[in-house]
């Protein structure tokens, strides 16, 4: 984490807040900390905020708001930081089928981490992984706190269409392609949730600050939730790390 928070101009109409150069939930607890107080605070002239690994980008309105002004309450919000209580994150469990024609990729893991298929699954479900930002496609999860036995580099050549729901690995992250897209991420499997729905009056599933659980389910377990998924009235679990269980 940077010593002092680095306030950088995107453009005339956004504000960078850099908080450090690494990925990690300390810089992530602040990302969020302040996400928070924005949105208590009702800044004059901001008119979106997105977080992302290591930075807060402020979008605002500059015939409301200078960089200058808006930097000056950023730095008094910050100060106050400490003030803030995060709320408990809740866990969102994401069934998904593994290897076959739903995880192409998944001897390429194998091979890498000199682990079997039921060991790579194993690992893989076995964490629940920080959201840590939404980006590429709309409602895209960079995951962190993956383990990293079964970490394996990306693809050398991208793949020019992935489809969407694929789950996939790239370096020590995890991730879900939320539409069908190009990419180059290992493919070890697939969900049917879908992750984005744009006829939805909230389009996105998850939200940045909360967690991931891999669930691993059979062909049988996937035809028996299909029903549910196709007329949109499948939910999946969420769990509260605070405990006790709920569906939404």
């Amino acid at each position: 984490m940077h010593e002092k928070t680095r306030y950088m101009p995107a453009g005339d109409r956004a504000l960078v807040m850099e908080f450090g150069n690494e990925i990690s939930t300390r810089i992530n607890e602040k990302i969020r900390a302040m996400s928070i107080a924005l949105d208590q605070r009702k800044v004059e002239g901001v008119v979106e905020v997105v977080p992302t690994y290591r930075s807060l980008m402020i979008h605002y309105h500059p015939l409301i708001v200078s960089f200058q002004e808006l930097k000056k309450q950023l730095t008094e919000l910050e100060e106050k930081l400490q003030e803030i209580e995060l709320p408990a994150p809740d866990v969102m469990v994401i069934p998904t089928l593994y290897g076959g024609e739903y995880g192409p990729d998944m001897a390429t893991v194998m091979a890498h981490s000199g682990l079997t298929e039921e060991e790579v699954i194993q690992i893989h479900t076995s964490r629940d992984c920080l959201i840590y930002m939404l980006g590429f496609t709309p409602g895209f999860p960079y995951l962190g706190g993956m383990d990293e036995r079964i970490a394996t580099p990306r693809l050398e050549t991208p793949r020019t269409k992935i489809r969407g729901g694929s789950v996939g690995i790239a370096g020590k992250q995890t991730g879900i392609y939320s539409i069908d897209s190009p990419g180059g991420w290992q493919l070890i499997g697939w969900t049917p949730v879908p992750l984005y729905d744009p006829e939805s009056e909230n389009p996105f599933l998850l939200k940045a600050g909360n967690y991931v659980r891999f669930e691993a389910i059979t062909e049988a377990d996937y035809q028996k939730i299909k029903p549910q998924i196709e007329n949109r009235s499948y939910r999946c679990n969420v769990i509260s790390r605070q405990g006790g269980e709920t569906h939404g």
